[in-house]
């Protein structure tokens, strides 16, 4: 016996007209869940909303160190007469404050308000 006669004898047998979903709602469509919104505590928001507002200050303050950072790094490296890769660092550094400051208004975008207490 062939391996594919017994993958053919194991399948499982539909019988014609079998009803392989339920009867659609009355209505007609595709039922919904009753799942009670998309409503988040008071409380729980503002906590998030404070966490996340600190998280992006810190990221704004590491940018600015970044920036100051690779600055004072070139400047001593010009100085010295030294030849190095401080633009690409510097490229670095602002591409990252660029994501820091884009993070919020793009997370808004993609997902909406989510229903929060805060905000729009």
């Amino acid at each position: 016996m062939a391996l594919s006669d017994l993958y053919y004898s194991g399948l499982v047998r539909i019988p014609h007209g079998f009803p392989l979903a339920p009867n659609p709602e009355p209505g007609g469509g595709v039922p919904q869940p009753k799942t009670g919104g998309n409503v988040v505590p008071g409380q729980l928001a503002t906590k998030v909303e404070q966490a996340l507002g600190l998280v992006a200050w810190g990221g704004t303050a590491a940018g600015v160190l970044g920036v100051l950072v690779t600055g004072a790094v070139m400047a001593i490296s010009h100085k010295r007469g030294e030849g190095s890769e401080h633009m690409s660092r510097l490229g670095m550094v602002l591409g990252g404050c660029i994501l820091v400051a884009t993070a919020g208004p793009i997370v808004t975008w993609v997902f909406g308000n989510g229903g929060g207490t805060g905000g729009n």
